[in-house]
């Protein structure tokens, strides 16, 4: 079954997100929040426009206005319909009518506002000449943090998505790897996941024997073979919210070598793992999976950061790597996914979806870090 977030949250919830966003942007020495459709806009205000055109949709967030959401007079009928449209003001336009001087009018003519990192060019551009004093920012840079720290009923969503990809590991390990293509196994995840009621499902990568040794391997024609390891990695939305996980799988018995190698990996998920506390750096949680591969030797062969934040995307900010000094807060939810990949030969990658608590981290992903043999 798939479900939507408007069906989540209330317009109270909605009208708390847009006035905290607003507030924040203030303090960031911000004018406001321009958010056009996208992620942003629908954890702002639970609304999906019907389809992406080039007619502008942008909702405007100021500290001390109400929102404003502009949007085209034949797309308006769907925006009321929106969980969160009753804690906002909508401003239809028509077609032959001029969307940004409406838009100019709800704008600080010399402010500089935070907008979203997927705004069409087209429609910022005809902001800046609509209002030549004012300049712009991504979103993302402006308010990093804007989504990172979920509140309970979003851990809930996240803690069933991630129920939802432990379910479908559970099912994939039983099914026959030898003799089949990689595409083969990735469709059997992707069919799993919205059994278990993905609504979108981001990626299925299947790498198997030396193709586990490229972390974004696309699943392929390769035939899986007897002796293989095989790196998965999968995951999308369920109702809204972000799963991802990787578990690693041999066909058949694996060597001394393979084994250890995957060893190593787990031990260097614990250590991160363990480091997840509040107030700890992003950094720390790398560092502490990076300590471990490199103490072994293959410190040269873990070639990506630890992890990524996750939520109504499944990669978003805050990320786990090195020079990242912000704190941990909790709430937060990101990946813990270290990794060893020997080029030509095989990858070793274990990844769960972790929230920080009050006093440590939380694992939302609980199936076996043991490596799996499979057929």
């Amino acid at each position: 079954m798939t479900g939507s977030t408007a069906a989540s949250f209330t317009a109270d919830d909605y009208r708390a997100r847009m006035e905290r966003a607003a507030r924040t942007a203030a303090e960031a020495g911000l004018a406001g929040l321009l958010v056009a459709p996208g992620p942003d806009l629908v954890w702002l205000t639970g609304y999906t426009p019907p389809a992406v055109t080039e007619r502008l949709t942008l909702l405007v967030l100021a500290a001390g206005q109400d929102p404003v959401l502009v949007v085209p007079a034949l797309e308006a009928p769907d925006a009321q319909k929106a969980a969160g449209a009753p804690a906002l003001t909508l401003r239809d336009w028509t077609d032959g009518k001029d969307p940004y001087a409406a838009t100019a009018a709800l704008l600080d003519a010399s402010g500089r506002f935070g907008i979203s990192d997927n705004a069409w060019a087209l429609h910022l551009l005809a902001l800046q000449q609509a209002v030549p004093g004012s300049s712009y920012t991504s979103l993302t840079e402006a308010l990093p943090m804007l989504r990172a720290v979920k509140d309970a009923a979003e851990l809930e969503l996240m803690t069933a998505a991630g129920a939802a990809a432990d379910a479908t590991f559970e099912e994939i390990r039983n099914v026959p790897f030898a003799g089949r293509r990689e595409a083969e196994v990735a469709a059997d995840l992707d069919r799993l996941l919205r059994r278990y009621g993905h609504e979108q499902v981001d990626f299925t990568i299947v790498a198997s024997g030396p193709n586990g040794a490229n972390p974004h391997h696309e699943a392929g024609d390769r035939v899986v073979e007897h002796g293989d390891m095989v790196v998965l990695d999968f995951g999308g939305l369920k109702d809204g919210y972000g799963s991802d996980t990787s578990r690693t799988v041999h066909v058949g018995e694996p060597t001394d070598e393979e084994r250890r190698v995957h060893d190593i990996v787990r031990e260097a998920q614990e250590a991160a793992f363990r480091a997840v506390r509040p107030g700890a750096a992003c950094q720390d949680v790398d560092r502490a999976a990076r300590a471990v591969i490199a103490d072994a030797g293959y410190g040269e062969y873990f070639i990506h950061r630890t992890g990524h934040g996750i939520g109504v995307t499944t990669h978003e900010p805050p990320y786990m790597i090195e020079g990242e000094e912000r704190p941990l807060v909790p709430g937060m939810c990101f990946s813990v996914e270290p990794g060893i990949y020997l080029p030509g030969r095989f990858g070793v990658r274990i990844e769960d979806i972790v929230t920080v608590t009050e006093d440590g981290g939380r694992r939302l992903n609980t199936t076996s870090r043991e490596l799996v043999i499979v057929e």
